[in-house]
């Protein structure tokens, strides 16, 4: 069977197949939806870091490589990702954008929270490891051992602490968030039912009036 081909007799072309060139744009747009998916690139970004094979180097070794050549990946999928979400907005109504803005928000608080914890981890085990260090140079045997337990339950307790303030400040700052959303969605559709009532009456009695001057005008030629 001979394939079909699409060519220019005018400009004399070499004539290209056109399941070549369908397969070639469907190749693409099998790319495209691929780099688009941000768990992609992320997953495959792990994966060499975590899962590495048996001939690759030691783990900073493996985060440079891995971070070089998905890192523009990745970026590039949260970039698409990103402008998808911006179309998916716009082409709906405003209770699409109050629903996307409300979610980013909450996401954006669950973050702020989760990285506020773990840079206090991160100081207070820092503060930990430098305090025991510096006073096991002075004191050895059984003040050692108590001073390291006073660290351990001091380090436990600040730890606690900071987790039931910034959960509790998340929570409630992601709390506030739901509601204000919901009472501006609750006002939102009641000035859309008042405005839509307002149309649907405007409407009705335009066609009323409509119909009264059509049987005036009616009952005036019948009378003439």
């Amino acid at each position: 069977m001979a394939e079909p081909y699409e060519s220019d007799d005018r400009n004399g072309t070499v004539p290209v197949p056109v399941e070549v060139e369908y397969a070639t744009s469907h190749k693409s747009k099998g790319m495209r939806s691929e780099d688009q998916a941000v768990y992609v690139p992320v997953r495959r970004l792990i994966a060499e870091i975590f899962f590495p094979d048996e001939t690759t180097g030691s783990f900073s070794q493996r985060v440079k490589a891995s971070v070089a050549v998905n890192g523009p990946a990745v970026g590039q999928a949260c970039r698409n990702f990103g402008h998808d979400i911006l179309c998916w907005t716009r082409r709906g109504s405003p209770l699409r954008a109050l629903l996307v803005i409300s979610v980013g928000t909450i996401a954006l608080l669950a973050s702020t929270g989760l990285l506020i914890f773990l840079l206090f981890i991160l100081a207070a085990t820092l503060n930990a490891v430098i305090i025991s260090l510096l006073v096991s140079l002075a004191a050895v045997g059984g003040f050692l051992a108590l001073f390291f337990a006073c660290i351990t339950a001091v380090y436990i307790g600040a730890l606690t602490v900071a987790l039931f303030f910034i959960s509790t400040a998340t929570i409630s700052a992601i709390v506030a968030v739901v509601i204000a959303t919901g009472w501006i969605g609750f006002f939102f559709m009641v000035w859309l039912a008042v405005w839509k009532s307002f149309g649907l009456a405007k409407r009705s009695m335009s066609v009323s009036n409509s119909a009264i001057s059509a049987f005036s005008y009616a009952r005036r030629a019948h009378k003439d």
